[in-house]
Formats: structure tokens, C-alpha cells, sequence
């Protein structure tokens, strides 16, 4: 793909909810509406447990591959948010060898064991919210992972804009304890090529405070909490639509999942118990959330390969 400087920014769109509420299905339904309709679209699973490949029966890694006209997919690889992680440690590892502190490969592994940065697989997923968010897709899709996951995928801009200027702080008095070391023998040379190009701590700094802006930018990223007709999945996503305005994260809508339909009008036991349940509970989810509330009906069949989530993207 060629990307102009005229190009609009990329909207961003993240799928979330409960474990097994049906996350997966909705974010790649609603990409492959996206596409269908016109715009370029990625949609990118972040949950460690993948099952975007399953739901458009393709084969996806770790950078993207095209599904049909105009959409992409990818699941994020863990490994992508450890290799963040050990640049960082790696270079806190050489300021300490310059400034004359002997620093062993076996002392570098245990300091990159010991998680100065916590969350591998969300730093990841920030680490492909930042490559993507700014590229020239007319929109991205993210599958997350459960509640608790997306949670912590969240928060990790503000934890690590505290860890990392921790590790900024340690880099700069080092690195500045090794030049006044250095200028007692070199005098001026020493702060030849000083510099600081290649400063993974600076650099891993940037790229998550831009994402921990871009998640809290309403004119570019929504939200849409996923969750099923049934009481524990409403409670679990009451309580992730609080955490996310105390985040400052601006909710789009509900999208409540595989509602019974009974719209043929049976008459047998469980189909009117089940209407009637699923009923309530839709009322119920009117009633506690002040938000546009979608409903995708519980089709027939599993929700893979494009036919299906056609038919589900219809709803969304």
C-alpha cells in the first residue's frame, strides 16, 4: 500500500467483553463490513488465545495477511512486546558497560527475567496498535482479549510511562556518570557521538504514550463492549464500560450477542422461555447502560468463513 501525506487518520475500533462472549466473531464481522462497504480495514487480535485465524479459516502470524478485497488480518505475536522489552534492557546494559560497569550476559538475562516491563503479550499488542494505527488502513479493528487482559492492555500506557521514565532517569545518570569518567582522561572526545540515536528507552517511551493518547482520542477510537443475554456477562460488562470512562475511553455502543430470536412464533416450552428470558434481560440492558445497544441474533450454525460473518456484520 502507498500512504500520502493527505491520507485521513486510521479510525481505530476495539471489540472487548467477557471471555467466550463472542469478541472474536463481532470485531472480524464488523471488519469484513468495513471492507465490504470500501475501506481499507485490518483487524488484529490481541488476545494470547487466537481465534481470528479460526474465524476466517485462514492461516495468520504475526504480520498481516490479506483475507479478501480490501481487508487484512493479523494476530499479534507475544514475542514482539519481549523484544521491546529486551532492546530496552539491552540498552540500559550497554550505558552501565560504558560507564565501566561490568555487566555479564548471564547478569543482562536475569535482569531481562526479572520484568522491568510488565506484560509481555499487552506490550505487544500496544507495540501493533502503534506499527498500525498510523498506517494507511482506513481503519482497525481489534479483537481483545477478556475483560481482565484488556484491562491491563489499557492501563500499561500509564504504568509504563512510569516505568520506563524510571529507566530514563537510571540511563541518563549512567550515561552521564560515564562521559564525566570518560572526559578525565579524553577531555572533549568524550562526548563525541553522544548522542542519543537508537535510545530504545526514549524511543519504546514515545511509541506508548502515542498509543495512550490515540485510545483516548473520541474523534479516532471507540469501544464496543461485546456481551450475551445472560446475567454474569451484563455484571462483567457494567463493570468494564465504568473502568472505561474512568479511563477515559469512549464507549460506541453495546453489542449484545447471540439473542434468541424467535420471531417464527414456536410455541414449544423452551422457545418461549427463551424469548421471554432474553427479552428481560435485553430490557435489563437498557435500563442500566445510557448507551446505543446492538443486537445480533443467535444464528444457525458456526460463525466461520466469510458467509457467516457476513451475516453477522449485518447487525453491526
Amino acid at each position: 500500500m502507498t500512504g500520502t501525506e493527505t491520507s485521513p487518520p486510521t479510525d481505530v475500533v476495539l471489540y472487548g467483553g467477557k471471555g467466550g462472549v463472542g469478541k472474536t466473531t463481532c470485531a472480524a464481522a464488523h471488519a469484513l463490513a468495513l471492507a465490504r462497504a470500501g475501506s481499507e480495514t485490518l483487524v488484529v487480535s490481541t488476545d494470547p488465545a487466537h481465534s481470528l485465524g479460526d474465524a476466517f479459516e485462514r492461516d495468520l502470524g504475526g504480520d498481516p495477511v490479506e483475507v479478501t478485497d480490501d481487508l487484512f488480518a493479523v494476530e499479534v505475536d507475544p514475542e514482539t512486546g519481549q523484544d521491546a522489552y529486551r532492546r530496552v534492557v539491552e540498552a540500559l546494559a550497554n550505558e552501565f558497560r560504558t560507564a565501566g560497569l561490568r555487566l555479564s550476559d548471564d547478569d543482562l538475562e536475569r535482569l531481562f527475567e526479572a520484568g522491568l516491563i510488565p506484560g509481555g503479550d499487552e506490550v505487544a499488542a500496544l507495540e501493533y496498535v502503534a506499527r498500525y494505527a498510523d498506517a494507511d488502513y482506513d481503519c482497525v479493528v481489534l479483537d481483545t482479549a477478556p475483560t481482565g487482559h484488556t484491562l491491563r492492555l489499557l492501563d500499561l500506557p500509564d504504568v509504563l510511562a512510569e516505568t520506563l521514565g524510571v529507566a530514563g532517569d537510571v540511563q541518563r545518570r549512567v550515561r552521564k556518570a560515564g562521559r564525566a569518567a570518560k572526559s578525565m582522561v579524553l577531555g572533549p572526545a568524550a562526548y563525541w557521538g553522544s548522542g542519543t540515536d537508537g535510545d530504545e528507552v526514549a524511543s519504546l517511551q514515545a511509541r506508548v504514550a502515542e498509543v495512550g493518547t490515540l485510545l483516548r482520542d473520541p474523534s479516532r477510537t471507540r469501544f464496543r463492549v461485546v456481551l450475551t443475554p445472560e446475567q454474569m456477562a451484563i455484571a462483567e460488562a457494567e463493570r468494564l464500560v465504568a473502568r472505561l470512562a474512568e479511563a477515559g475511553i469512549t464507549v460506541d455502543s453495546l453489542v449484545v450477542n447471540r439473542v434468541f430470536d424467535n420471531s417464527d412464533g414456536c410455541s414449544c416450552d423452551r422457545c418461549v422461555r427463551d424469548a421471554e428470558r432474553h427479552a428481560a434481560r435485553l430490557d435489563a440492558v437498557e435500563t442500566r447502560f445510557d448507551l446505543p445497544v446492538r443486537t445480533v441474533p443467535e444464528l444457525e450454525g458456526e460463525s466461520q468463513g466469510l458467509d457467516a460473518l457476513e451475516r453477522v456484520g449485518a447487525f453491526l
